[in-house]
């Protein structure tokens, strides 16, 4: 017997008949013996449907009924799965974050985890009932009101729920059936990694890849909880329960290094097109420039990402390029016309049209001439490297974004992933 957490997204449960499918996944779980918690986002398009209704009553609204109304769309889809399996003779009930409780900090709209005290949950999975928790909320300690997360904010809650119970696996079921070595829709011949590291698999949710949240990631690193992408569209009876042991040949385990055990050098290929690079050009070179620049973007909580520093041949000034999200360019630009001022005056170029390329996989710490065999390929395709940044287990490059799928599907062969 093994104790489950399992995970649905928007689109698993976007209707009905989507709900009644998932209600069979967990029914396989439970007639093989375990114990098992379900974790529910919001049908598909419900939060975004609330947030636009928020924002129409009031542009400027109090965070804290913000964070009341789109946690409704949970309860809904909890109550509903609860509703599905209670149908099927399996015994549930549904979970509200503060019912649990799931306690956060005071932050609405973006609060992180604090403390689950899991005692109820544990007793009620002992006694052979499913608890289908509300995922992306919980309740914050000063006024005793519901706090979300985040958006992607269930994942967050599935992992940190698993944590709570001790599970044995966290399962998180999507509409792709594991991660695949790049973006199958650029390169068909793209594989699904079966295994996969933390390091490895953060390094993939921060660069692009959408089939985890980087701060579920992040939580299942800390405490070791291993985690498994599945689809939730295979059919249930295809996919066999988690005591089974491995699901090797099914989805892609996300665990430790240490039980991978020959890494490949190159993993897989991220990209992420929601980038802007900002160019300041004879800026005056002396100490505490570069302070005064990102110094008041870090204060208006603006992420900086890639940074690359030229000094000009006479020595006197220097050219300085970085990287933000585009959503973000706006007020980055906003922020350094600011600091114009005080700087005195330089030139601000500034684009959208790139995008970010990395190679990612812990094998890169123990071979030489990755990063090179990364710049000479895209070389040979005519493709010109705007700025670069590295990790010990990735490297990345800015690009224009005409070049984006032949970058990724150059790389993709030269590493030999698509035979892999």
């Amino acid at each position: 017997m093994a104790v489950v957490v399992m995970k649905f997204g928007g689109t698993s449960v976007a209707d009905t008949e989507r709900i009644e499918r998932v209600a069979l996944h967990v029914k396989r779980e439970v007639d093989a013996g375990n114990q098992v918690a379900v974790v529910v986002s919001a049908m598909a398009g419900t939060t975004n449907q609330l947030v636009e209704w928020v924002r129409e009553i009031s542009p400027l609204y109090d965070a804290r009924e913000y964070d009341s109304i789109v946690a409704s769309g949970e309860q809904i889809t909890a109550g509903l799965l609860a509703v599905a399996l209670q149908s099927k003779g399996v015994s549930a009930r549904s979970w509200q974050g503060w019912q649990i409780p799931i306690h956060t900090d005071e932050t609405h709209g973006a609060a992180r985890i604090s403390h689950i005290d899991g005692a109820r949950l544990r007793a009620r999975l002992g006694q052979g009932e499913v608890a289908v928790v509300t995922g992306f909320q919980g309740v914050e300690p000063e006024h005793n009101r519901i706090a979300t997360l985040g958006r992607g904010g269930s994942d967050t809650s599935a992992v940190a729920v698993a944590v709570a119970l001790d599970a044995d696996v966290c399962d998180i079921y999507t509409d792709v059936d594991g991660v695949y070595t790049t973006d199958p829709r650029i390169v068909p011949e793209a594989q699904r990694i079966p295994r996969i590291s933390y390091e490895e698999m953060l390094e993939m949710a921060s660069l692009g890849s959408k089939v985890l949240q980087t701060r579920s990631v992040e939580l299942a690193m800390v405490y070791d909880m291993r985690l498994r992408v599945l689809s939730s569209f295979a059919e249930p009876e295809q996919l066999p329960a988690a005591d089974v042991g491995t699901l090797e040949n099914t989805g892609t385990t996300v665990c430790s290094e240490d039980e991978i055990v020959e890494s490949e050098v190159v993993s897989g290929i991220a990209y992420a097109k929601d980038e802007a690079k900002v160019t300041i050009l004879k800026l005056e070179d002396k100490p505490g420039v570069a302070a005064r620049i990102f110094g008041p973007l870090a204060e208006a909580a603006i992420n900086v990402d890639m940074i690359v520093q030229n000094v000009t041949p006479d020595g006197a000034h220097t050219d300085l390029t970085f990287t933000v999200q585009s959503t973000e360019l706006p007020r980055a630009l906003e922020v350094i016309e600011q600091v114009k001022r005080d700087l005195g005056n330089f030139e601000v170029r500034s684009s959208d049209d790139v995008v970010k390329i990395s190679i990612i996989g812990i094998g890169m710490r123990s071979h030489a001439g990755v990063a090179a065999q990364m710049f000479k390929t895209l070389s040979h395709k005519g493709i010109n490297i705007l700025a670069i940044s590295t990790s010990e287990i990735k490297v990345s490059v800015l690009i224009n974004a005409d070049y984006a799928e032949l970058a990724v599907r150059a790389l993709h062969e030269v590493y030999g992933l698509d035979a892999q």
